[in-house]
């Protein structure tokens, strides 16, 4: 009889039954043996309830929504990405022709390239977004000037580059990947469109139009947090000049077109309003630009065609 009560009074831990446990989860009052137990502020708790509470600690956030990274990951990757395929460029030139941003332009039958006309003689056909190539609106601003063409050769990457480097870090750190990421691909973009509303016959490379919505976000930024806005309005004011400069130098529409597209993602990411939906304004704002890029382009297509 005595040896009968003794075994009922034995506890065993709730994840491992043959394992017999005094210790009580503070957080659900189960059993739990010494595998179990997890330090608490006060006794221990079993896996299951620290997987809990993990989940329902949030996680530190920018003043801009997005999550404290350790790296700026996406801006090493794109610096990757734009060194590869200047890389594959270097190999195998005839990837700027293929990928670069061209809006319309036309392909003799001797293989050259011609400016673009709506009624084109037997032999010509078209090539660029007109002939279906909507890919150059994004992989044009991936490729960059071969080593001993045009006015900078192969400072133009190298500027780009540097100008990635310094820019993308501050911007990424208070952005967070995912909104980096697309404040980049929406800059580039812009850039392109404009390129292909106003000069569709130009080619055009390179990753400035991005570049200069980095710029953008960075001056946003820095005015929605109150920081000291000389150097801000000092390294503004070179970036405008640049952009004045380059008109006669470089494809002053890609460069624009980035710094508008730029800064209307940054406003949204800056002045929406705090709370669980700021994430869906950011996102609607991205969707909303990405949608009025695409019916431009889709107009412009559409009006080279006839």
């Amino acid at each position: 009889m005595e040896s009968a009560e003794s075994e009922a009074t034995v506890t065993t831990c709730y994840r491992h039954p043959r394992v017999e446990s005094h210790v009580r989860c503070t957080r659900c009052d189960r059993y739990i043996c010494p595998d179990c137990m997890r330090e608490a502020a006060v006794g221990h708790q079993c896996v299951e309830c620290v997987k809990e509470g993990a989940r329902s600690v949030r996680r530190p956030r920018t003043a801009f929504g997005g999550r404290i990274t350790a790296a700026p990951m996406v801006t090493y990757v794109l610096i990757g990405l734009n060194l590869v395929a200047y890389l594959g460029e270097l190999v195998r030139p005839a990837i700027v022709d293929r990928f670069g941003m061209l809006g319309a332009g036309l392909t003799g039958p001797d293989g050259g390239h011609y400016v673009w006309q709506q009624s084109y003689p037997a032999g010509f056909r078209p090539e660029g977004v007109v002939d279906g190539e909507w890919y150059r609106l994004l992989t044009g601003a991936f490729l960059h000037l071969p080593p001993t063409e045009g006015t900078f050769g192969i400072l133009h990457i190298v500027m780009n580059m540097v100008s990635l480097w310094n820019l993308g870090r501050v911007v990424e750190a208070q952005l967070g990947r995912v909104r980096f990421l697309a404040l980049y691909l929406l800059s580039a973009l812009g850039g392109s469109v404009l390129v292909l509303l106003m000069a569709p016959d130009t080619p055009t490379i390179g990753a400035s139009g991005a570049i200069f919505g980095l710029g953008a976000a960075y001056y946003v930024m820095a005015r929605r947090l109150g920081a000291d806005m000389g150097a801000v309005n000092r390294f503004m004011a070179g970036l405008l000049l640049w952009l004045l400069i380059s008109a006669g130098l470089t494809s002053w529409q890609g460069h624009l077109g980035g710094l508008l597209a730029g800064g209307v993602v940054t406003l949204a990411y800056a002045y929406a309003p705090r709370g669980p939906r700021r994430s869906l304004v950011h996102a609607g704002v991205c969707v909303g630009v990405l949608v009025l890029l695409a019916v431009l382009a889709l107009g412009k297509v559409t009006a080279l065609n006839g």
